[in-house]
């Protein structure tokens, strides 16, 4: 199974939205929020060239993708399967 993570805060509305449709696709993920852990922004900064930008969506494989549609998350998947 392909391990997902969301970098989150919990005033994102992108990633609320993120969220009900993986839920609904039965995508599972863990969530952490960049606000309560400092390590992970730290990841997130990494990947977004400094900004604390979410959500932001790291894979099993460890490729990072910032604000994906549903779509993409489902193709990134599918090709780590």
């Amino acid at each position: 199974m392909t391990s997902v993570t969301m970098y989150s805060t919990p005033w994102c509305g992108y990633c609320h939205r993120l969220k009900s449709q993986m839920d609904r696709e039965g995508i599972s993920y863990e969530v952490v929020d960049i606000e309560q852990v400092p390590e992970a922004a730290q990841i997130v900064e990494k990947v977004n060239g400094g900004n604390q930008t979410v959500p932001t969506l790291v894979y099993s494989d460890g490729s990072a993708q910032t604000n994906p549609s549903l779509a993409q998350v489902k193709e990134k998947i599918a090709a780590l399967a």
